[in-house]
Order: C-alpha cells, then sequence, then structure tokens
C-alpha cells in the first residue's frame, strides 16, 4: 500500500500476522496477559526479593491461563503442541526476561526432564502438578566444576539394595550445583543429573527426582541451598546452589526412560553403549536450546523496534536553512540499524523452521530407527547453530541499538539496559556458544567424511582431481582469471532475476559451504584410506 507521498508503507498488523504463523493464536493470546496491568513492573525495578516474589506471582497467573500445559501429553492435561508452546515462549520475552527465564526453568527444564526422561508413572504423579506451579522445581545439571563437560559431573545417585533407595551424594566443592534457577526461593523438587552407581559400578549420568524442601519452604533432611545473590541481570530468577549429603530417595525417583533399575538391583537399559545412552537424553532436552534462541531473537526485535522508532521521531541536524531531519534518514544511521533488522527477519524464519522440525520430532517422539535418529541429529546440529547465532546476535544488535539511541537509551524506562544485561547470559547457558559450533563444525565434517568414504575408486580420483585444480586456481589466477574458470563450478548468475530468486542464494551458500569443507586441511590418510584416495 501506498501513503499520500507516494511512499511505500506497510500494514503492520498485517506484518505481524505473517510473521506470527500457524501458531498466531497463542501468540496473540500470550500477548494479551503480559499487556494486564498486573503484569507491570513500574519504571524502576523493586528490590531483588520483592522482584523474585513478583515474578512467582505472575508465572502463577500465565500456569492458571494453560498456557505451559502446551508442552505435555493430553493424557495428562496438556494439548500436546510442542511447537505451540515454543511460540508463547518466545512471545513471552517481549515482557519481562525474569519472568521468561522462570517459566522456561519450571515448565521447559523441569517439566521438560519428567516429561521426556520419565515414564507414565512419572507424568501421571507429577505432570499436572508441575504445569500448574503446584510443585515448583529445578533443573539442576550444572556444576560448579561442571558446566558444558555434562558427562563428567561428579554428583553420585548409589543404589542401596538394602534400603531398596538410591543415595545422593556431593563428593566434592566442584560437584556442588551451581546457578540453578528455582533453587533460592520456591523450587520444592529438582531434577538432579548424577552418576548412577549401581552394583558398583557406574552406568552413566541420569536424572532423579529429589525433594529439596518441605512444604514449609525449609531445606529437606541433607540437603544445603545458597542463595546466588544478585546477578548481572535477571534478578527476579531465584539463582541457587544446592549440596547433597546422603540424600535417601525412592527407586521410583529414577527419570527411567533410558535406564532402570529393578527391586532386585539390576540395571537394564534399552541402550546398551553408556555414550549412546547418554547423548539419546540430552538430545531428547533439545527444547531448552531452541526456546532460549527463539527468546533471543524476541528480545532483539524488542530492541530494534525501540531504536527504530527513536530514529525515526528524534530530529538532528538538517540542510542549510531548512528544518531538522529525523536521524533515521541518515546513511550512517540507516547502515547501524537495517542490517541487523534485515539478519533479525532471517533469524525468525530460521527459527520457525526449527521450531516446525522439533514440533515433527517430539509429536512422534519414542519412534525408533535409523531415520528417527538422523533426524534427531541434524535437528540437534541446526538448533545448537542457530542458538549461538541468534543470541550473538542480540547481544551485538541490542549494544548497537542502545548506542544509536543516544541518552535515551541509557534510561531504565526505555528498556534497552534490562534487555543488555538480561539476555547478555544467553550466548552461554543452554550451552556455551563457542562449543555449540564445534558441534555443528564436527556434525559438518562427520558427514563430510561420510559421503567421502562412500564413493567409488573413480568418483574419488575425479574429486581429489577437482579440488587440486581449484587450489592451484585459487593460489595462482587473477580475479579477472578466477571469475571466468569458476563460471561451470558455482551456480548460474548474471541474470537481473537472481537478485530475487531464493533459490538462486541458497545454492550459493550450499556451493560455499562444500567448498570451504572441501578446502579443509586435514591429516594424511593412512593405510586403506591412502590406497582408497591414490
Amino acid at each position: 500500500m501506498s501513503d499520500n507521498d507516494g511512499l511505500t508503507s506497510v500494514d503492520a498488523v498485517a506484518l505481524r500476522r505473517f510473521l506470527d504463523g500457524e501458531n498466531a493464536i497463542v501468540r496473540e493470546h500470550t500477548r494479551a496477559i503480559v499487556a494486564r496491568p498486573e503484569f507491570a513492573k513500574g519504571d524502576s525495578n523493586p528490590p531483588t526479593s520483592q522482584y523474585r516474589e513478583l515474578v512467582m506471582e505472575w508465572a502463577r497467573m500465565l500456569a492458571r491461563s494453560g498456557g505451559p500445559s502446551l508442552l505435555f501429553p493430553r493424557e495428562f492435561g496438556g494439548l500436546e503442541r510442542v511447537g505451540a508452546a515454543i511460540a508463547g515462549f518466545e512471545t513471552l520475552a517481549h515482557s519481562d526476561l525474569s519472568l521468561l527465564v522462570k517459566c522456561g526453568v519450571q515448565f521447559g527444564l523441569f517439566g521438560g526432564a519428567v516429561h521426556h526422561l520419565g515414564t507414565r508413572k512419572h507424568h501421571e504423579r507429577y505432570l499436572a502438578d508441575i504445569a500448574s506451579l503446584e510443585l515448583p522445581g529445578c533443573f539442576a545439571m550444572s556444576e560448579t566444576g561442571h558446566g558444558s563437560n555434562v558427562q563428567e559431573l561428579e554428583t553420585t545417585a548409589t543404589w542401596d539394595q538394602d534400603a531398596g533407595e538410591f543415595v545422593i551424594d556431593t563428593p566434592s566443592e566442584s560437584a556442588c550445583k551451581d546457578y540453578i534457577g528455582n533453587a533460592a526461593c520456591h523450587g520444592r523438587m529438582a531434577a538432579v543429573f548424577c552418576q548412577l552407581v549401581v552394583g558398583g559400578e557406574s552406568r552413566g549420568v541420569h536424572a532423579l527426582l529429589v525433594p529439596i524442601r518441605g512444604e514449609d519452604g525449609s531445606p529437606a533432611e541433607g540437603v544445603e541451598i545458597e542463595d546466588c545473590g544478585e546477578k548481572l541481570g535477571l534478578n527476579g530468577v531465584d539463582n541457587g546452589r544446592l549440596r547433597f549429603s546422603g540424600v535417601r530417595v525412592e527407586r521410583d525417583a529414577l527419570l527411567d526412560r533410558y535406564g532402570e533399575v529393578t527391586p532386585e538391583g539390576e540395571y537394564r537399559s534399552p541402550i546398551e553403549n553408556m555414550n549412546r545412552r547418554f547423548f539419546t537424553m540430552l538430545g531428547t532436552l533439545i527444547q531448552g536450546r531452541v526456546s532460549v534462541g527463539g527468546a533471543a531473537i524476541s528480545a532483539t526485535k524488542s530492541a530494534l523496534a525501540i531504536a527504530i522508532r527513536h530514529g525515526a521521531r528524534r530530529r538532528q541536524f538538517g540542510p542549510p536553512e531548512g528544518d531538522e531531519v529525523p536521524i533515521l534518514d541518515f546513511r550512517a544511521h540507516q547502515r547501524r540499524l537495517l542490517p541487523p533488522l534485515a539478519t533479525t527477519y532471517a533469524l525468525h524464519f530460521a527459527q520457525e523452521e526449527v521450531v516446525a522440525e522439533l514440533d515433527r520430532i517430539f509429536g512422534g517422539i519414542g519412534d525408533e530407527g535409523d531415520d528417527a535418529e538422523r533426524d534427531r541429529r541434524a535437528l540437534e546440529t541446526r538448533a545448537a547453530g542457530l542458538k549461538a547465532v541468534a543470541t550473538w546476535h542480540a547481544t551485538e544488535t541490542i549494544q548497537t541499538c542502545r548506542e544509536a539511541c543516544g541518552g535515551a537509551g541509557y534510561m531504565s524506562v526505555n528498556r534497552l539496559g534490562d534487555l543488555k544485561a538480561d539476555t547478555d547470559v544467553f550466548t552461554t547457558f543452554e550451552g556455551d556458544n563457542t562449543i555449540l559450533l564445534q558441534l555443528v563444525s564436527k556434525s559438518l565434517l562427520t558427514g563430510y567424511r561420510d559421503h567421502f568414504g562412500e564413493l567409488g575408486p573413480l568418483a574419488t580420483a575425479g574429486f581429489v582431481a577437482g579440488q587440486v585444480w581449484e587450489t592451484v586456481v585459487e593460489r595462482s589466477a587473477g580475479r579477472e582469471i578466477l571469475q571466468r574458470l569458476t563460471d561451470d563450478l558455482v551456480p548460474a548468475r548474471e541474470r537481473d532475476e537472481d537478485l530475487l530468486d531464493r533459490d538462486y542464494h541458497l545454492s550459493l551458500f550450499r556451493w560455499r559451504e562444500d567448498h570451504i569443507l572441501a578446502g579443509l586441511p586435514g591429516p594424511r590418510p593412512r593405510g586403506r584410506a591412502r590406497a582408497r584416495a591414490a
């Protein structure tokens, strides 16, 4: 549509409906709830203790709205719509981010662990109370000495055959469960990830449900709880530190979808290999990583909306003898804000695809076979890469928006300070970004290796010859010669319509990925591999 000056304008309502996608109703419902007056924090941050209680009350209001039940199976009071639940979570990120993280811990992490790692007895006993927030819980994975390296956690859960119980212990200071959301004030139970010891033998990392507080709020016997205190941001979330000293829990406390202990003390698992079992367990918790990436994108959208509106209204400088003009009319200001805006649109649609794939795979969770495992691994890779890119983009873009708003961007009332502080941790929780990108690299290289191994002798020889030719061209040819020689290697070009052709751009990215992978240095092949490549 056009305005009276002939300039193109945008129908904001239509654009929002388009971006909301198939979960538009869920997003609108979430917006309507957090727009209510009781969700207002005010112009200044309340004291931490008051802020924590306010966030808890907001979370209870959301629980009463029925939104969290979207995650859980229908037979236990839920709606079993994972994609819709993540859409609601992403929309919540436009509101208070402490509320977002509080809900992520309660419903996504704690509830997700019970849902995906537990079995029917756990679902029947706990899921409804988790969804209603009758049972506030924690996700106790990270330890003081072990964050990303989950496989080497030190906390132990030892099976006592005589008592028919597990004994949970924190064997050292580095084994304390650290930075645990909901632990300092509100959590009454924790999904504790431990090294499971049965019959004197370690069975790898498993999760057990461990009560940490009584109904009166006092710590359970053998549980020591410490408040982590003030943080750079997200002070509405009560992060705490947990220690366990001989805490005993019943046999059914073990979330036993991937490993159980019989009353006779026998350990059983449908996955024999310990490493494969561990990564399968972690793979089922991927919705947390996907949710963090989506929340970062939403926070970036909020920051850009604030900064771009400010740029359109704030007037400064102008032509000689003329009026001042909006600072967004200056090319330098556009170059600061519009490329990040375009990137955010791209990340939005990438997130939509990942969420749709997550919904598809988790809708059929329990399916096995090579195809299902391959799909899950591909989703894990994409989710890891997108989370890293989206959270780094959020950190950089929100800072740019703050600077683009000058002094106004430094005022609390304009939210950019809170957005900066509250999203900064997104780059490290649910996976440190550098390690996540290493995971993506490993997946790409593994796929490349497998593809190379499947080539026959003739195809391998042709491939190696092509690599040698490209290397010679790159090192010895000038730009003009390189352009001519690579015309047959890269997708067709020099058509005006190519600029608007999505498939053309996608083919360029794919060619670039293949070219970079093929050009990576590697160890010289030995034995059969050398003979095959010769």
